[in-house]
């Protein structure tokens, strides 16, 4: 009897631990569905007017700009933190396993994508006069859209890299000739050209760049900044002290803020969901685009569930899926928000508490990784270009197939990580292949249900990076932790200290940015200058 009672006590208190672990990853599943059934329920009784699906969204809409609000100081206080409590050549090597693991991972996906395409060929049965327009295609050239990309790492006004990307458009210049000058009617054939865009009778047309800003955090410029200010004051040593224990503070309260955010997401999820739901006006496009959103969700499928985690299993030899399972709360929140920089602060927090990844680890590769990592973006721009292809009746060949797939590669790094940006990039992907770009208006009806996928992947593969990489730069880790304790005067300058016989045996520690990791590699914060 009393082996009993302690059975049932036991399993009263792991049913209470596993609810106070899981309370927001529950609420979070449970408002999902409550969305979707008041979602469904509203639009079938409601009969809500545009006004009132607007007002009805709102509480999703206040989630949606509490996360952006959170992600510049937590892009900047993470990245300088991380990177200064890292020796140069050390954050060196990580910077390089983190893009080299992202790049691979985006090449396969990309295969992977043409793959499934070709083979299932879900365009070939379709013609594009059989599915409706929607939308408008964004004007994008592939070669200014590159130089934008390197233009935005050097933003001239960091304060306002903090809300606005560059970017540039061409147009058209007008000539005119010495009669037109003195008043004359204009010629309606255009003058000699410098890039031609039209080939009958040799007629062409002059553009010029002209360069503008778009509202938008321009992220890529600030973590090129946070990187080169984060070794620096990293190498100044007790001078760069103070700035290094401000931005701690500033992560620190960051997260905390994030923690507060967490309580209001259930809710604000519920209404988001439900929101769009009421928002869709043509379900009949679903089923007109099936064969091409089944060809694209289950190549996403495919690399979520087999191909990153055999990577991870192979180097890291642990479960993958118990690791997966660790970031269910942000892999959900992506999958609702569908935005990669909005999901930031839930990936932190799921990879820091739930995996226990070192935080100099994730500190300096998920910024990164939320940025120029979209696994699941390359995967759908690939898949769309050839699915636009098999509309048009265009046999694709190999060269334009090796074309897709290096374009939609670089094109996914340029996509920024907020929602439906991929569709800018889709432009660039169809006008390298010579296909027409406004077909990209075929595939904007679903586009908003599969970014949310594609999102989910795209986080996804950034989780899985933290831990690859964390794996891939334990002996550099245990070698600052192991080996080293710094100065607190001078943080960076490593000095062996004289630890007591029973301290040396039980713990050794390296204090950089309130780091003190100890032999089990748990994480703990030192009384000197805390997160």
């Amino acid at each position: 009897m009393k082996q009993a009672g302690t059975k049932k006590g036991g399993c009263g208190g792991g049913c209470k631990r596993f609810l106070a672990n899981n309370w927001l990853l529950l609420s979070t599943i449970i408002a999902v569905v409550l969305g979707i059934g008041l979602g469904v329920a509203v639009r079938e009784y409601g009969k809500l007017s545009s006004l009132d699906k607007y007002y009805f969204s709102f509480p999703g809409e206040v989630l949606m700009r509490m996360l952006k609000l959170i992600i510049l100081p937590l892009i900047i206080s993470s990245m300088i933190t991380g990177v200064a409590a890292l020796d140069s050549s050390v954050s060196g090597k990580i910077g390089l396993r983190a893009v080299v693991y992202y790049f691979f991972t985006t090449i396969i996906a990309v295969i992977l994508g043409i793959v499934l395409v070709v083979t299932i060929k879900p365009g070939v049965s379709q013609n594009a006069e059989e599915i409706d327009r929607m939308g408008s295609t964004p004007e994008v050239s592939t070669v200014d859209a590159m130089l934008d990309l390197i233009r935005n790492m050097f933003p001239e006004n960091l304060v306002q890299a903090c809300f606005q990307q560059y970017k540039t458009k061409r147009e058209e210049v007008i000539m005119k000739n010495e009669a037109d000058k003195n008043g004359s009617i204009p010629t309606e054939n255009p003058v000699t050209a410098v890039m031609p865009t039209e080939t009958s009778e040799n007629n062409t047309k002059e553009y010029k760049v002209v360069g503008m800003y778009s509202d938008g955090i321009n992220v890529l410029g600030l973590i090129v900044f946070c990187i080169v200010f984060g070794v620096v004051i990293g190498k100044m040593g007790e001078k760069g002290q103070i700035l290094v224990d401000f931005f701690n503070a500033l992560n620190e309260a960051t997260m905390r803020i994030v923690q507060i955010i967490m309580w209001y997401m259930p809710l604000g999820i519920l209404f988001l969901i439900a929101g769009k739901i009421i928002q869709v006006e043509d379900w009949e496009i679903f089923r007109k685009l099936g064969l091409y959103m089944a060809t694209v969700l289950s190549g996403l499928a495919i690399h979520s569930v087999v191909i990153l985690p055999l990577i991870y299993l192979i180097i890291v030899r642990k479960n993958p899926y118990r690791f997966a399972m660790g970031m269910a709360q942000a892999l959900l929140t992506a999958l609702m928000i569908s935005s990669s920089s909005a999901t930031l602060p839930v990936t932190f927090r799921c990879a820091e508490e739930k995996n226990h990844v070192d935080k100099r680890i994730t500190r300096f590769v998920l910024p990164v990784g939320a940025t120029i990592n979209m696994d699941g973006t390359a995967l759908y721009e690939a898949v769309a270009a050839i699915f636009i292809a098999q509309l048009n009746d265009l046999e694709l060949d190999i060269g334009k197939i090796v074309t897709v797939s290096v374009t939609a590669t670089a094109a996914s790094v340029g996509a920024a990580g907020v929602p439906q940006a991929g569709l800018v990039t889709m432009v660039i992907v169809l006008s390298a292949v010579g296909l027409p770009a406004e077909d990209v208006t075929l595939i904007i009806a679903v586009d908003w249900l599969l970014d949310r996928f594609r999102t989910m992947v795209n986080v996804l593969g950034d989780a899985f990076g933290t831990g690859i990489v964390e794996k891939l730069s334990k002996n550099e880790l245990e070698q600052m932790d192991v080996t080293s304790e710094v100065n607190i005067a001078n943080p960076f300058a490593l000095e062996t200290a004289t630890l007591d016989c029973d301290e040396a045996e039980t713990k050794k520690s390296y204090v950089n940015g309130a780091f003190a990791v100890d032999k089990s590699d748990t994480v703990s914060f030192t009384q000197t200058s805390q997160f």
